[in-house]
């Protein structure tokens, strides 16, 4: 009798260990499919951030023609700029030491600040330069400090265009939108808040001027 009460219990016990096991061997493979499952969202998570932001620079790249197109416009020119390329001396490279390009425009009636941007196209409208409350018409090279200008530094060997634009605004502004020394994928939404002035006035901006060249990084 003790016997077979021995071997009962060694069965149950033998048992109870074998349905343990099962048990971890589920959680286990539970906790894998749910690190899948997590795996895969954040995959796809960061797929879908990466399809969103190439949506909004398609979407951006059009704003310019329907935004700007509808502004009168006025002449920039640079003594930095030859046959359509930077000197390197507005770059932030070993070759350059890093000064704001000189640039002037004729003074616009009425207005009474300038705002100017500088931006490479070929790296998502990164903004190497942010002015707000310029009153002179004419500023010479190195005008900008470091906090407001950073010059070009591209890779090597790979051609930029970089783009500065003026703009003539009635009234001063507060503050100016976009990230400096960052890419800005609304860098031409940003700007149509120029529109408005300080007190919430729209009609601000009473025109603008563009000057572009390209640099090259070992050049």
């Amino acid at each position: 009798m003790n016997f077979k009460k021995t071997v009962f219990t060694a069965v149950l016990s033998f048992a109870a260990i074998a349905l343990t096991g099962c048990s971890d061997s589920k959680n286990d493979t539970q906790k894998d499919i749910s690190t899948d499952i997590k795996t895969t969202t954040s995959v796809q998570d960061t797929t879908d951030a990466v399809l969103t932001t190439e949506a909004e620079t398609t979407t951006k790249s059009e704003a310019p023609a329907a935004f700007l197109d509808e502004l009168t416009t006025f002449d920039v020119s640079s003594e930095n700029l030859h046959d359509g390329v930077w000197d390197s001396v507005i770059s932030n490279t070993s070759n350059g030491e890093n000064h704001s390009p000189q640039i002037s425009w004729e003074s616009v009636e009425n207005a009474e600040s300038y705002v100017i941007y500088m931006i490479d196209t070929s790296a998502g409208n990164w903004m190497h330069w942010k002015s707000n409350g310029v009153t002179d018409t004419s500023l010479p090279e190195g005008w900008a400090s470091e906090s407001e200008y950073v010059g070009p530094y591209p890779p090597k060997g790979a051609p930029h265009d970089y783009e500065i634009y003026v703009f003539a605004l009635k009234k001063p502004v507060e503050e100016i939108k976009g990230w400096f020394d960052s890419n800005n994928n609304k860098f031409f939404e940003n700007l149509s808040l120029l529109d408005t002035d300080a007190d919430g006035t729209s009609g601000n901006i009473i025109s603008y001027g563009h000057i572009t060249g390209t640099y090259t990084n070992g050049d």
